[in-house]
């Protein structure tokens, strides 16, 4: 794409179109969830599985970060609770190998402690900041949208060390997840832009880069992996850095 150039009065003249507002999705977009989530895995749970080797931790973590999604779809959609979604992933992963966490106490601890030992691992892709400064740099305001909710979320951007980020979104601010139009509209509200002028920024091609294009947005799918999707006929790119040209 080319450059994003500025003209000085809180414009951005990019290969997507004029830009007067960027929304960006928060895990795996401007945080490394996966990082954070397979990493305190394996410290709640190298006790329970002695000698696992290097492949199976990473089959573990896929399986919980991307083979059990199904759980946080049941969590978004009332079915269940954060943590009972949390528990559930972890029991299929470890079910996997052939260990069961008992009911009760055990669970409880398990769940308890990957949540606490998560924390101190979120990180931002070293990606972000240059873009935030250059944003910062044209006048062009950002925030975030998440399908999560918003008290934790804010935890985690102010964790990763994102504070600068204000204008925050979670599926409880309007009362519905992504892809549902409004919590894109909540964001372009928010930023006191237009969707059509909004670009909208996720590592998800369903929920962030069509989701947000259906809206109305500028939808942007960040293929960090270099996944080849023929399908999507949209935007994307492999790096936040890839929006600067």
């Amino acid at each position: 794409m080319t450059a994003m150039r500025g003209d000085g009065g809180g414009v951005l003249h990019t290969g997507f179109g004029v830009i007067r507002g960027v929304l960006f999705d928060i895990d795996d977009t401007l945080v490394d969830l996966e990082f954070a989530m397979t990493t305190a895995l394996r410290d709640v749970s190298e006790h329970l599985l002695p000698g696992l080797d290097h492949a199976g931790w990473e089959k573990f973590g896929r399986i919980f970060t991307h083979e059990t999604t199904h759980f946080y779809d049941r969590y978004l959609a009332g079915e269940l609770t954060f943590n009972e979604q949390r528990l559930l992933r972890g029991r299929a992963a470890l079910g996997h190998f052939g260990v069961e966490l008992e009911e009760g106490e055990e669970s409880h601890a398990w769940v308890t402690s990957y949540a606490a030992l998560q924390h101190g691992y979120v990180r931002a892709f070293e990606d972000v900041t240059p873009v935030l400064d250059a944003l910062d740099a044209a006048g062009i305001p950002y925030g975030a949208v998440s399908n999560n909710v918003h008290d934790y979320q804010r935890v985690k951007l102010d964790t990763a060390g994102l504070q600068r980020i204000r204008v925050l979104v979670g599926t409880d601010t309007v009362g519905v997840p992504k892809p549902d139009p409004a919590i894109y509209l909540e964001g372009v509200r928010l930023l006191g832009s237009s969707a059509a002028e909004t670009l909208y920024v996720g590592d998800n091609r369903l929920l962030d880069a069509e989701g947000s294009t259906a809206a109305g947005l500028l939808g942007v799918w960040l293929n960090r992996s270099g996944e080849t999707e023929s399908a999507f006929a949209g935007h994307q790119v492999g790096s936040l850095a890839d929006l600067l040209g």
